[in-house]
């Protein structure tokens, strides 16, 4: 005898899926190290980019209230430590890691932003 089956809509199982993963104390609290890709500034100052390791990547954003504290801009390339969140995004259905600190990986952050000045002095200042 076969039980009655529950069927969902898309966005019932986006919903759900959000819950749970929203529900999960490791999940909520993470770090996670990787490298940036697809780095993307908008005019709203949230920041969208992938982060990636050898074998896989993961969908990140960090909003504009959390971005426009860092002391360093991120770039492709950079490996970093990110701090935040794993959630759904519902309207799409993807997971993505929401970061509300971020750091890059071995060097501070100061650093990081000193060496990063320095460079654009050179560009603006080929001289000197």
């Amino acid at each position: 005898m076969q039980g009655e089956r529950q069927t969902l809509s898309v966005t019932q199982l986006n919903e759900y899926l959000k819950m749970v993963l929203d529900g999960d104390r490791v999940l909520s609290n993470v770090f996670v190290r990787g490298e940036i890709s697809n780095f993307k500034l908008y005019s709203s100052g949230h920041a969208y980019f992938t982060l990636k390791d050898d074998a896989g990547q993961l969908k990140s954003v960090m909003f504009r209230s959390y971005f426009s504290r860092l002391a360093f801009m991120p770039e492709d390339g950079m490996r970093v430590i990110a701090h935040g969140r794993v959630s759904v995004y519902e309207s799409s259905g993807q997971y993505q890691l929401y970061i509300d600190m971020l750091e890059p990986e071995g060097i501070g952050a100061l650093a990081q932003a000193y060496e990063q000045l320095k460079k654009t002095y050179k560009q603006a200042h080929p001289r000197k």
